[in-house]
């Protein structure tokens, strides 16, 4: 039987939305492999665009891209996906994706935090073209997460029905913090 969790629902839901010749923006890039995902995803047509504050996840990202040969297609920038909106036109991106909380194996006093998720999460439904999806996976359970879990899902309620439709997923019959898994899809 097939393992499900936030990454095998976010990567099923974004490979049936994104197509080759997409601008795709990897807002949370961690270890690259999201990177790595979308830049196949889009191809050599298409252009993926990657953030993370922290310089290791930054270096290991475009280690990874250079090692898979997909340097052409992604950029990674070390700073804030708050700040996105400096490097896509508005309603020209197809897939964002974000994954809250710290670098498995990095620094765990480097987070993300709510109000920049937040925040980054607005420009993201601008960035997005008319039909563009937006994958947040949601990591919870250590120094920040609970406060910045509540804060998200709170956020995400709140979303004008009108802009973008939002699926909130929840394993309750798993232990220890799974991720939260959450799409969404704009203008539906």
């Amino acid at each position: 039987m097939p393992s499900f969790n936030a990454l095998t629902l976010a990567h099923s839901f974004l490979s049936s939305h994104v197509k080759p010749g997409d601008l795709c923006i990897d807002a949370t890039a961690g270890r690259g492999r999201d990177t790595v995902f979308l830049c196949r995803l889009v191809g050599d047509s298409g252009r993926v665009l990657a953030y993370d504050i922290q310089k290791d996840a930054v270096h290991e990202t475009a280690a990874l891209l250079e090692k898979e040969h997909l340097s052409h297609i992604g950029q990674v920038f070390q700073k804030s996906h708050d700040r996105m909106t400096e490097d896509a036109e508005l309603e020209t991106v197809r897939a964002i994706v974000f994954n809250f909380g710290w670098l498995p194996g990095g620094d765990h006093n480097i987070f993300t935090r709510a109000q920049t998720s937040i925040r980054a999460i607005e420009q993201g439904l601008k960035l997005l073209a008319p039909d563009g999806v937006m994958s947040l996976s949601i990591y919870y359970g250590k120094e920040n997460g609970t406060s910045e879990r509540d804060a998200l899902l709170s956020y995400l309620s709140s979303i004008d029905p009108k802009i973008a439709t939002v699926l909130v997923g929840n394993f309750v019959n798993r232990k220890n913090n799974p991720a939260i898994p959450v799409f969404i899809l704009k203008g539906v």
